[in-house]
């Protein structure tokens, strides 16, 4: 079936917020949307690798492997890969500039489109303050979304067996929580206006895991989104234009049914 599905070449691909080496990464949806899309410049806007999980309790099963392998693939066939870490993966933060298999690693970047437009790449945590001011409070925090996510397991489980259609359980509390301190409201005017100050057109962010693009007072915000619940990456198309890509609301299409199906209850707890 995946055979009838043609590869589609942009300019740039922009993903963040994998999360490899958490059990909620969505590897396969992440290897068969890097499978039929194609660019000259790939960022990787942070949090790729999830360091924090993989301190508390190793978990690398195939599919992260799998993933690692098809980027540097990608970089050996010529392909421009450009690691913006984020705070998950922060470890990188202190190779800048520095080269692993053809993918390099940068604190940020400032890249133009084929437009002529200038966007500030940032996977964004520096601009959260919980992340900035609490450590411990981001910890818990990052703990409480695990269980969300489990809980997102077994209701994903029994929605299946029922014929219901898919429902993100952690992304549906993730934004009642956010919503009722204007979380990702602030996060977007204070990244939108880190890009002001750096004279550009327009941001491309991650970290809050919310795929948007909206103009906030004359800059372009983007958020890639996430591989963990909404599976989207921004691309850029050969005129500089921009579209968000939201692989899971392909639905009923080939690239869908050919995926594995996600790992059941049982599955988990076993791994």
């Amino acid at each position: 079936m995946t055979g009838q599905v043609d590869t589609r070449h942009f300019r740039t691909l922009f993903i963040s917020d994998v999360h490899l080496g958490s059990k909620a990464a969505r590897t396969d949806f992440l290897l068969d949307f890097l499978r039929y899309h194609e660019a000259d410049t790939l960022f990787l806007v942070g949090d790729i690798v999830d360091g924090w999980r993989l301190k508390r309790n190793w978990y690398w099963p195939q599919g992260c492997n799998d993933v690692v392998q098809k980027l540097l693939r990608k970089a050996r066939k010529g392909a421009r890969i450009v690691y913006i870490p984020g705070n998950h993966d922060e470890f990188l933060r202190s190779f800048p500039g520095m080269h692993f298999g053809g993918i390099e690693v940068a604190e940020r970047a400032i890249y133009e489109m084929a437009d002529g437009k200038k966007y500030l790449i940032l996977h964004g945590d520096e601009f959260d303050v919980v992340v900035r001011n609490a450590r411990l409070l981001a910890y818990l925090g990052d703990w409480a979304y695990d269980a969300a996510i489990a809980i997102n397991v077994v209701l994903a489980a029994v929605r299946r067996r029922l014929g219901m259609p898919y429902w993100s359980f952690s992304a549906w509390a993730k934004l009642q929580v956010k919503h009722a301190v204007n979380f990702i409201g602030e996060f977007q005017r204070v990244v939108a206006e880190e890009a002001r100050r750096n004279n550009v057109d327009g941001v491309i962010c991650g970290h809050i895991h919310h795929a948007v693009m909206e103009d906030i007072e004359g800059i372009h915000y983007v958020n890639t989104g996430d591989w963990v619940e909404s599976c989207t990456a921004i691309a850029e198309n050969h005129d500089g234009t921009l579209e968000m890509i939201s692989w899971q609301k392909i639905g009923n299409t080939a690239e869908i049914k050919a995926l594995p199906k996600p790992q059941s209850v049982e599955d988990m707890q076993a791994a």
